[in-house]
């Protein structure tokens, strides 16, 4: 198995794991003969071990006791990374949900390459916007977790670098391309000379350009979506009778993915209570009351995804609330949702347009936009970009495994 090597995408939404020999690059099955994995834990209440990836989903869908978790990758680069949840009647560390589910993806590579004990790991180009020792820090707690996890030699590479050196199997001459990497937390960019020939340089260093990115991604939109219109449905900015509006910060708390467990406390419960007193519509803040208490958080997030998702290719579709609204499920335009999402993806316009300066390049010298990530076939993601190169082919490679082929390419050269 020497001649192999691994790479892991670690993601906020999912996860995968590659090995690459001289032959090229695959990823592994990780559950249900799928090479996807859920970024997702269900830490369970009994002395049992936890469930990952679509099991854990399904465990925290069907009722089941315990905690779900997703949205870890948000955690490093935060004072969060060292807080401590309760699960169960004991306290559990987020780096400890984070080892064990990294633990899961050493366990599937270890099945596949007994022995094989260095990796390269995916990192966005910043976990932290312009706080660079968070940033370092950050990438420093990754590393002993993947260490602890019993890889003895631990790289990293840039997620869109990763996802050129996968584009790159495909081109026939050499270009100038424009990777885009719209992933579940982070929107990275970068401009890389890619042909036929330089894929056979060990030092890649002087083709990279220019790269650059923000903490700005899919489960923002989705926050986003949220915010806008599904929690007005729950409360969520509503009047109350002494004439100011509701505390928002339960409902940015139960639309952000990594939040959401916090709210599931007597104190939050009392809270919206004494809240309901004072609100002009109080039947709103019963919702929220019975999302709360009913745990649904979780899955009204997966349903707001799940028509974030939609809205790529339909024009309106529906949020299905009717379960804690009593009433017709809201619909949902395309054109709500660009609106909600405008702020981030002026950012995103403009990472593109600093990553192109910072190359020294002119849009015209672009001759393709390579498109990865979850979010990137969102039409007004494909059309901020087109806006910025306006000449250039766009190309989408695989959305969830483009990087995670690229990382063990990239694993292939740094340790083969």
């Amino acid at each position: 198995m020497t001649d192999l090597a691994c790479g892991i995408d670690f993601g906020t939404s999912n996860s995968t794991v590659g090995l690459a020999d001289a032959s090229g690059a695959r990823l592994l099955a990780l559950e249900g003969g799928s090479p996807i994995l859920p970024s997702a834990v269900f830490w369970r209440t009994e002395d049992a071990p936890p469930l990952f990836g679509r099991a854990a989903i399904a465990a925290y869908l069907e009722g089941d006791e315990g905690r779900l978790m997703r949205g870890l990758k948000s955690t490093l680069g935060s004072g969060l990374i060292h807080d401590k949840t309760a699960v169960g009647g004991r306290a559990v560390s987020f780096r400890e949900v984070l080892a064990r589910f990294i633990g899961h993806l050493r366990a599937a590579q270890q099945a596949a390459a007994p022995g094989l004990d260095r990796v390269v790991i995916g990192r966005p180009v910043h976990f932290v916007d312009d706080d660079r020792a968070a940033d370092t820090a950050a990438e420093t707690v990754l590393a002993e977790i993947a260490r602890d996890c019993g890889w003895k030699e631990v790289a990293f590479q840039y997620e869109p670098i990763a996802a050129a050196l996968h584009f790159e199997q495909t081109v026939r001459h050499e270009e100038l391309v424009l990777i885009v990497d719209i992933g579940g937390g982070t929107s990275d960019v970068s401009v890389v000379r890619v042909g036929p020939g330089r894929a056979r340089l060990a030092d890649r260093g002087g083709d990279i350009l220019a790269n650059d990115g923000i903490r700005v991604g899919g489960t923002d939109f989705a926050r986003l979506l949220s915010l806008a219109e599904a929690m007005p449905h729950l409360g969520y900015l509503a009047p109350t009778k002494g004439g100011g509006t509701m505390p928002r910060h339960y409902y940015l708390d139960i639309a952000a993915w990594h939040r959401i467990s916090a709210l599931y406390t007597a104190r939050t419960a009392s809270d919206l209570k004494a809240l309901r007193l004072q609100a002009h519509r109080p039947e709103l803040i019963e919702r929220m009351i019975r999302t709360v208490a009913g745990r649904h958080g979780h899955a009204l997030a997966m349903r707001i995804e799940a028509e974030k998702v939609s809205l790529s290719d339909a024009a309106s579709t529906r949020l299905p609330m009717s379960y804690l609204t009593g009433g017709p499920n809201p619909m949902v335009a395309r054109a709500g949702f660009e609106a909600a999402v405008e702020v981030p993806v002026a950012r995103i316009r403009s990472l593109l347009t600093r990553v192109l300066a910072d190359a020294g390049l002119g849009a015209d010298r672009i001759g393709t936009a390579f498109l990865t990530g979850g979010s990137s076939q969102l039409p007004i993601l494909r059309s901020t970009v087109l806006s910025v190169v306006p000449n250039a082919d766009i190309v989408t490679g695989d959305m969830l495994g483009s990087v995670g082929s690229g990382l063990a390419l990239a694993a292939r050269r740094s340790f083969g």
